[in-house]
């Protein structure tokens, strides 16, 4: 199974921000839309992504410094200062268990489907769950079937 293949059962809504966007609105964003995670663009390109991952990094770090002084509100927060701005990223023709192995060793929940420097999509670790899900069930039916149907000797 490709990348491309995993697209076909998502939704193809993409959610982006900027990077001198305040967090808070790119969280709103992600609350309201129930997703965890917006791509970052700028100039029309992938300048990043944010995930719920990097807001609660940035969160705890501010937490921290607030016991050496002020720790200012989240709207003051940008979102240039949170986001990973290099994320791994794949392509349509990428295999799963590729992607797979991308994901885990990098920790990574959430990857940009690239062509070039075009952003075609972002593929999360629980689309990939249920698109191999979906076709191992298509497989064990078919294998059933076979079997159901195999000539007596």
């Amino acid at each position: 199974m490709e990348v491309k293949e995993v697209l076909q059962v998502k939704e193809s809504a993409l959610y982006a921000v900027h990077p001198d966007s305040p967090l808070s609105e790119a969280v709103i964003m992600m609350a309201e839309n129930d997703i965890g995670s917006v791509i970052v663009m700028e100039g029309g390109k992938l300048a990043g992504m944010l995930t719920f991952r990097e807001v609660l990094a940035i969160l705890a770090k501010r937490q921290t410094e607030r016991r050496v002084g002020p720790t200012p509100p989240i709207a003051e927060i940008l979102v240039i200062e949170a986001m990973d701005r290099n994320p791994p990223t794949t392509n349509l023709g990428m295999d799963v268990d590729e992607l797979r192995r991308i994901m885990v060793d990098t920790h990574t929940r959430y990857v940009p489907v690239m062509e070039g420097d075009t952003i075609l999509g972002v593929v999360s670790f629980h689309d990939v769950a249920k698109a191999v899900l979906e076709e191992r069930n298509m497989e064990n039916k078919l294998l059933k079937a076979y079997i159901k149907d195999w000539p007596s000797p």
